[in-house]
């Protein structure tokens, strides 16, 4: 299960894309409120932001969701334009796991999914 905070639609249609190719689950947060609740309710292998969302509020919901203790082992990876060094430095300190160039992201993205669904897989086999 992946959880993803994206808002931008060529995104949001990459990842979708490659999730049904890969067989991966993914769940779209339209709010930080909603990242907090799909987060809490899923348990997700990975929490995947567009840093450049004004409206999903990525540093301080990431930040919170690297402060709530129930929630912080989940692996979040951040996407960026790679000239945006400020707000790739301010992903960091807010916690982020990875932060990646966008075109970076958009490349690995089908092995992001599959080794995030490995992991979600391996997790809920080691619970049951």
């Amino acid at each position: 299960m992946i959880l993803a905070a994206v808002d931008d639609l060529l995104f949001t249609s990459k990842i979708h894309a490659a999730a049904t190719q890969r067989g991966v689950d993914v769940v779209f947060a339209r709010s930080p409120e909603d990242v907090f609740d799909q987060a809490r309710a899923l348990r997700p292998a990975l929490a995947i932001f567009d840093l450049n969302s004004q409206r999903l509020q990525p540093l301080s919901t990431i930040a919170g969701l690297k402060a709530d203790a129930s929630l912080a082992r989940i692996r979040t990876i951040g996407f960026v334009s790679h000239v945006q060094v400020a707000l790739i430095e301010a992903a960091r300190s807010a916690g982020v796991d990875e932060v990646m160039a966008r075109s970076a992201f958009s490349a690995k993205l089908g092995d992001i999914l599959a080794n995030a669904r490995d992991d979600w897989n391996e997790h809920t086999d080691a619970r049951a």
